[in-house]
């Protein structure tokens, strides 16, 4: 069975992939059977024969789960579509401080509410 998955390449803690194609019985390292691109997680760099990638996939290549999302995130030109998440991830601490903050301004505008409310009453007696 072929498998499209990546071959491991650069030093230790900076890892760079390979995409290549190869017998699934072999090695992560071995000889492929066709190269299709190279992929860096680090700096989100990425090209990848895109029409070679899913011409292996139509003949029964399986890819790999990492495989598979970087070719349906891929734009036709083979670079990578990535788009960097908006979510800001705060700290226990910072959540808790936001928390009473947001906690002190519904009191302030409950507060504001109801003494607005309060001369309506009045006038209206």
């Amino acid at each position: 069975m072929l498998k499209i998955r990546l071959k491991r390449l650069g030093a230790k803690k900076a890892p760079t992939y390979r995409i290549i194609v190869i017998n699934s019985t072999t090695k992560r390292e071995g000889k492929p059977i066709e190269e299709l691109g190279h992929y860096n997680p680090k700096t989100k760099v990425m090209k990848l024969n895109k029409e070679s990638a899913l011409a292996w996939i139509s003949k029964g290549a399986q890819p790999t789960d990492t495989v598979k999302y970087l070719i349906t995130n891929c734009n036709d030109d083979g670079t990578l579509n990535y788009k960097k998440s908006e979510v800001v991830k705060l700290s226990k601490k910072a959540q808790a401080k936001k928390a009473a903050e947001e906690e002190a301004k519904k009191a302030a505008e409950e507060a504001a509410k109801a003494e607005s409310e309060a001369p309506a009453e009045a006038a209206a007696e």
